[in-house]
C-alpha cells in the first residue's frame, strides 16, 4: 500500500543519492528479525507439545481400547456351550459374560402359537372372491379387532393382507395345495397371545359364510427346569434366565438333563500378559523419549517439564502394584511376575507367571481378567479403563497442560499480529523521518549549487 511518506520518499529520492528505501527496509527488518525469531521459536515448541500430548493421549487410549477388546474377545472369557443342541442351544448376549454356569436345564414342553385353516375351497385361488362382510379376531384379553372386507379385499388374498396390516399379532397366510385354497391364521407363541376368530357375511351364501375354521395348534407356554426351579415362557428363546446368556428351546425332552456351561478360554493368558507388556513398554519408551532430559533445551525431549505427562507416567507405573482382587494368593500382576523398572517400563518373569498358573490357574485367570468386573474384582482392562479416565480428567495436569498450550498457541499468534501492525507502523515513521531528510537535503544541495555558480562568476571577474 503507498504511503504519503513513501510517494514523498520516491519523488525526492534522487536528491541525496541515497537509497532511502532500502534503507529503512533494511532498519524494519533488523527490529524485526530478532523479535519474530523469538517468537516463532516459542510458538513452534509450542506446537509440538501440543501435537506430542495429543499423541500420547491417543496412544493410551488406543492401548486401553486395545486391551478391553482383546479380554473381551472368546478367547479370553470363553463361549457358551451346550451338551446337546438339540434340545436347547446357547448364545452369549453383549455386555458381559454369563454367571450361575454351569447349570441344568430340562425342557418339559415347547412354546407354541395357536393356529386356525379354514376347510380347503377346490377350485379356488386366491384371487377367488369370498364374499362381502366382517371377520373378527378376539386375543386372550377380551379385546376383538375387526376387519372389514368390501369389494376393494373380498379375495383369500385381500383378508390375508387385511389382517397382516391389523398388527394384532396374528398372521395370515394362503396356501393352495392338491386339495384346494385355504386361509392359515397363526398368532404368536404363550397362552398370553391365544385367540379366536369369527367370520359374518353379508351374504349367506358367500364363500365367507360357510367358512368354517379348524385349530391345529392351541397357545401353550414353554415349561422348563433350570437348576431344579420350574419356569415358564411365552417364547422358546430366552433371554433372561441366566445374564448375558439366550438359551433357544429346540424341542421338548422331559427327563433328560441338558448342561449349559462356559469352555474354558483357547488361548493362554501368558501370551496375553506378554502382549500386555510389549504394548505397555512401547507406550512408556515414547513418553520417556518425550520427557528426556538433555544437556540443554535443543537436546531435551519436547515434553521435559511437563507436569501432566510426569503423572501420567507415575499413574502408569502404579499399575504392577494395584489390587485387581480382593481375595485369594495372587491380588496384582506383580504378583505373578509383572514387575516396573526404574524406567518405568514393565518386565515379565515367565518363570514365575508359569508357576502362578500351575499352583491356580483360575485364581489367577479371575484376577486378570474376571468375569464379572466389581470394584473389589475389577480386572486388568477395568483398571486400564479407570487409570486412563483419571489421567485425562478435564481438571487433572494433563488436561491442565493441554489448555495452558491451547492459550500459549493462541497468544503467540497475537503477538505476531501485533508484532506486524508495530512494524507496519515503524516502517511508516522511518518514511516520514527520511523523506524530511531527503528534503532537507534537496534544499542545501540547491543553496550549495547557487553558491558554486555564484563564487565561480566572482572568480571569472577577479581574472578579467
Amino acid at each position: 500500500m503507498t504511503t504519503v511518506g513513501s510517494s514523498i520518499l520516491t519523488a525526492l529520492n534522487a536528491g541525496s543519492g541515497i537509497d532511502t528505501s532500502a534503507l529503512v527496509s533494511s532498519l524494519v527488518s533488523a527490529t524485526r528479525e530478532p523479535k519474530q525469531t523469538a517468537i516463532t521459536n516459542q510458538q513452534t515448541l509450542n506446537s509440538s507439545r501440543i501435537s506430542a500430548l495429543a499423541s500420547a493421549i491417543s496412544s493410551l487410549d488406543t492401548f486401553a481400547d486395545a486391551l478391553t477388546e482383546v479380554l473381551s474377545g472368546a478367547a479370553y472369557t470363553g463361549t457358551a456351550a451346550s451338551n446337546d443342541a438339540s434340545i436347547a442351544s446357547v448364545t452369549m448376549l453383549s455386555g458381559g459374560t454369563p454367571s450361575g454356569l454351569p447349570a441344568q436345564l430340562t425342557v418339559e414342553q415347547l412354546a407354541t402359537a395357536r393356529v386356525y385353516s379354514s376347510a380347503a375351497s377346490s377350485g379356488s385361488t386366491g384371487s377367488t372372491v369370498i364374499g362381502t362382510g366382517s371377520f373378527t379376531i378376539t386375543n386372550a384379553a377380551g379385546e376383538a379387532t375387526t376387519i372389514t372386507l368390501d369389494s376393494t379385499n373380498n379375495t383369500f388374498a385381500g383378508l390375508a393382507s387385511a389382517i397382516n396390516a391389523a398388527n394384532t399379532g396374528v398372521t395370515a397366510r394362503v396356501v393352495t395345495d392338491t386339495q384346494g385354497t385355504r386361509l392359515v391364521f397363526k398368532g404368536q407363541t404363550g397362552i398370553a397371545n391365544d385367540f379366536t376368530i369369527s367370520a359374518n357375511a353379508d351374504d349367506s351364501s358367500s364363500i365367507l359364510g360357510g367358512m368354517n375354521f379348524t385349530s391345529s395348534s392351541t397357545a401353550q407356554n414353554a415349561k422348563v427346569t433350570l437348576d431344579g426351579v420350574a419356569y415358564e415362557y411365552a417364547s422358546n428363546t430366552i433371554d433372561d434366565a441366566i445374564p448375558y446368556l439366550r438359551i433357544d428351546l429346540n424341542k421338548a425332552s422331559p427327563g433328560a438333563s441338558v448342561t449349559l456351561s462356559m469352555s474354558q478360554p483357547t488361548a493362554g493368558l501368558s501370551d496375553l500378559l506378554k502382549e500386555f507388556v510389549d504394548a505397555y513398554n512401547t507406550l512408556m519408551k515414547a513418553l520417556n523419549t518425550a520427557t528426556a532430559t538433555g544437556a540443554d533445551s535443543s537436546s531435551s525431549g519436547v515434553l521435559n517439564g511437563v507436569a501432566g505427562v510426569r503423572d501420567m507416567k507415575r499413574q502408569l507405573s502404579a499399575i504392577t502394584s494395584t489390587q485387581l482382587a480382593s481375595t485369594g494368593t495372587y491380588k496384582t500382576l506383580a504378583d505373578i511376575g509383572v514387575s516396573t523398572n526404574r524406567d518405568g517400563t514393565l518386565s515379565l518373569d515367565t518363570a514365575r507367571l508359569a508357576a502362578a498358573m500351575e499352583a491356580d490357574p483360575e485364581g489367577v485367570t479371575n484376577m486378570v481378567n474376571p468375569k464379572v468386573s466389581t470394584a473389589s474384582n475389577q480386572g486388568l482392562s477395568a483398571l486400564m479403563d479407570s487409570v486412563r479416565d483419571n489421567i485425562q480428567r478435564s481438571d487433572g495436569p494433563l488436561k491442565t497442560a493441554q489448555k495452558r498450550y491451547d492459550a500459549l498457541a493462541e497468544e503467540f499468534a497475537k503477538q505476531l499480529e501485533d508484532l506486524d501492525e508495530k512494524m507496519a507502523n515503524y516502517k511508516e515513521q522511518l518514511t516520514k523521518v527520511y523523506a524530511a531528510m531527503e528534503t532537507r537535503l534537496s534544499a542545501l544541495k540547491a543553496t550549495q549549487s547557487y553558491l558554486e555558480q555564484q563564487i565561480e562568476v566572482w572568480n571569472n571577474s577577479s581574472n578579467n
